[in-house]
C-alpha cells in the first residue's frame, strides 16, 4: 500500500511548496523508493491552458497533452520522470465530475453536497494515481494557502485520508518565517497562526517547514516547535539557496528523509551516500565559463513565464561547464528600439520563446534577423520558430507581405497557416496540437547531430503550422527542414546550413529537459555560444 504525503502551505503563497514536495520525492528515490507526486489546484479552471502566463506563470504540458500547473514541472525534473494528466487535479475538474455524475443520477437521489460527494471525488482520484503508479509513496501537494475558501474540500479530503489511515498518511506544512529588518529578527507569529488554522481543520503536521530569507536559529525552532506541537527537530529550515536543486542536499542535512520514514515506522533501503544527483549538483558551481544569452519575448514581466525554458537552458550550460546568465528583453521594446537592444556585442545567443498572439511579434522577428545576419547562436520554439520563418521569408525570398495567419489572417503570403483540422474549433482549452509526437530527423543535420538519432519525440502546444507551400523555396535559399511530422508532413525544425548554429522548432524540447538528461538542443545550443567570439 502506498504511503501519503499530503504538502500544504501558509502565509503567503509562492513559497516553494512545489519546490519542497518535489524535493522531498528526490530524497525519497535516493533513499531507495518508488515515489509520485500530484498536485491540487483549487481553482475553478479545468486545466491551467487559458490562464494568463503574466498571472499564473508558464503552461506546463504532460507527455499525455495535459495542460497543467507549472509545479508539474518541477516534479518532472527533481524525479527525473514523466508525469501524466492524473498528475493534476483542479476544482474545475472535480466540479465538472460531480455535476456530471448527478446528472446522470450516479447518486441515486442522494442530496449531493461538498462533503462527501466534492472530497470523495478529490480522494478517488488520488487513490487512482497511487493505484496506477504503484509507487511506495505519493507526495500531495495542496495548492493555495490554508484559510483559502476554495482549497476546503481538498484539506477536508486530505484530513479524511489520515483520519480513515492514520498510519500511512502525514502532512508537511510550508510556511512564511517574515525577517523583520529592523530588529534583526524572524518573526514565528505568522507560522503560529497558519498551524493554528490547519489544527482547527483537524490537520496536525508532522513537519513544519519555515522558509525565510535567512535559516531559522535553534532558539526560533524551539520556539515553532512549543506552539506548533511538533518535536523540535520536526521543525525544518529551508531558507533562500543560489539554486533550487540544492534543496534535496539542504533537507537531508537535516534529516528530513528519516523523519519521514520514521513516520511511518520505515528505514532506508538504499546506502549510496554520492547519489546521481549529489553528483549533478557539483556541476553547478563547476560551470566557469561565462556567457549571456538574451530570450527575446512577450512575457518578461515575470520570470515564471519561461520557467521550463530558463531551467533547460541551465541544464545545457552546467552539461557544458558554461556559467550562464539569461536577460529577459521584451520584443515590445526591441520594436520600438530596435535591435540596438541586442548590439554592441553582449550576447552570445539569442533565444525567441514560445507565445500567443500579435503583441511584440515584429520585435521577435527583428531579434531573428539579427541572430541570422550577424552570425550570433540562434534557437527558436514553436512561436520562435515561426517568426524566424517571417523574417527568413521577407528578407531572404523577397516576400515583403510574409506573415502568420494567427498575426495577419488576410495576409497575401500565409508562411504560417492555421492547421486544417484547427478550422471551426470554439474552444481554446484543451484544443490545441498537445503532447507528445515522434518526428523524423533529416539525415546529416544540426538537430540530428543534437539528438545522435534518426528520430526525435518532443511535446508540442500550438495551433498553426509552416505552409508546406514555401518549403521549396526555404531550402533552395539554404533554410533546410531538419525534422518533419511523418503522418502529416509537417515541418518541425529548420535550421540554416551556412550558420554557426540558427534553429527553429515547433515543438517544446524545454518541457522534456531534466538535470539528469540534459535536453539535447540545449547542449548543442550552449555549446554553440561557447564557441562564439563576440
Amino acid at each position: 500500500m502506498s504511503k501519503f504525503i499530503f504538502v500544504t502551505g501558509g502565509v503567503m503563497s509562492s513559497l516553494g511548496k512545489g519546490i519542497f514536495a518535489a524535493s522531498l520525492g528526490r530524497i525519497l528515490l535516493d533513499e531507495g523508493f518508488s515515489v509520485t507526486i500530484l498536485k491540487m489546484d483549487p481553482y475553478l479552471n479545468v486545466d491551467a491552458g487559458v490562464q494568463n502566463p503574466f498571472e499564473h506563470g508558464e503552461v506546463f504540458v504532460t507527455e499525455d497533452g495535459a495542460e497543467t500547473d507549472l509545479d508539474l514541472g518541477h516534479y518532472e525534473r527533481f524525479l527525473n520522470q514523466n508525469l501524466h494528466r492524473m498528475n493534476n487535479i483542479t476544482s474545475g475538474q472535480v466540479y465538472l465530475s460531480v455535476i456530471e455524475k448527478e446528472r446522470k443520477g450516479e447518486y441515486l437521489g442522494h442530496t449531493v453536497q461538498i462533503i462527501p460527494h466534492l472530497t470523495g471525488e478529490i480522494r478517488s482520484r488520488v487513490t487512482k494515481v497511487a493505484e496506477a503508479s504503484k509507487a511506495d509513496f505519493v507526495i500531495v501537494e495542496v495548492g493555495g494557502t490554508v484559510g483559502d475558501i476554495e482549497g476546503l474540500p481538498f484539506l477536508e479530503a486530505i484530513r479524511e485520508f489520515w483520519a480513515e489511515d492514520p498510519a500511512n498518511s502525514i502532512f508537511a506544512h510550508l510556511t512564511y518565517v517574515p525577517y523583520l529588518e529592523t530588529t534583526d529578527e524572524l518573526k514565528t507569529k505568522p507560522t503560529q497562526h497558519s498551524v493554528g488554522e490547519l489544527r482547527k481543520i483537524g490537520i496536525q503536521p508532522t513537519l513544519v517547514v519555515a522558509r525565510g530569507v535567512k535559516e531559522l536559529p535553534v532558539e526560533q525552532k524551539r520556539k515553532v516547535a512549543l506552539f506548533c506541537g511538533v518535536p523540535a527537530d520536526h521543525v525544518i529550515s529551508l531558507p533562500n539557496l543560489s539554486s533550487v536543486y540544492k534543496v534535496p542536499n539542504y533537507l537531508q542535512e537535516q534529516r528530513v528523509g528519516h523523519l519521514v520514514l520514521s513516520a511511518f515506522g520505515m528505514a532506508p533501503r538504499a546506502a549510496e551516500t554520492e547519489t546521481p544527483w549529489v553528483r549533478f549538483t557539483w556541476t553547478i558551481d563547476q560551470a566557469k565559463t561565462p556567457r549571456r544569452l538574451a530570450i527575446v519575448g512577450k512575457y518578461v514581466q515575470l520570470n515564471d513565464a519561461y520557467l521550463s525554458l530558463r531551467e533547460a537552458l541551465h541544464h545545457g550550460a552546467w552539461a557544458t561547464g558554461c556559467d550562464l546568465h539569461i536577460d529577459l528583453v521584451d520584443s515590445e521594446d526591441v520594436e520600438k528600439q530596435g535591435v540596438r537592444l541586442l548590439d554592441a556585442g553582449k550576447y552570445d545567443g539569442i533565444l525567441v520563446p514560445g507565445g500567443f498572439g500579435k503583441r511584440g511579434i515584429e520585435g521577435m522577428i527583428l531579434a531573428a534577423g539579427y541572430a541570422r545576419t550577424h552570425n550570433l547562436p540562434f534557437l527558436g520554439i514553436c512561436l520562435g520558430m515561426q517568426v524566424a520563418s517571417i523574417e527568413f521569408a521577407r528578407n531572404v525570398l523577397g516576400i515583403e507581405d510574409a506573415n502568420s495567419q494567427e498575426f495577419k489572417p488576410d495576409a497575401k503570403d500565409l508562411i504560417i497557416y492555421l492547421m486544417p483540422s484547427q478550422k471551426g474549433v470554439q474552444k481554446l482549452g484543451g484544443t490545441m496540437r498537445l503532447g507528445v509526437y515522434e518526428n523524423t530527423i533529416t539525415p546529416g543535420s544540426r538537430v540530428g547531430e543534437a539528438y545522435g538519432a534518426s528520430t526525435l519525440s518532443e511535446r508540442h502546444r500550438h495551433r498553426f503550422e509552416f505552409n508546406n507551400d514555401y518549403r521549396a523555396a526555404f531550402e533552395e535559399h539554404g533554410m533546410r527542414v531538419a525534422a518533419v511530422y511523418p503522418e502529416e508532413d509537417l515541418v518541425e525544425a529548420l535550421e540554416l546550413g551556412n550558420h554557426p548554429f540558427f534553429v527553429g522548432v515547433q515543438f517544446h524540447p524545454e518541457l522534456s529537459s531534466k538535470p539528469l538528461q540534459p535536453g539535447p538542443l540545449f547542449v548543442a545550443f550552449v555549446k554553440a555560444m561557447l564557441a562564439h567570439e563576440g
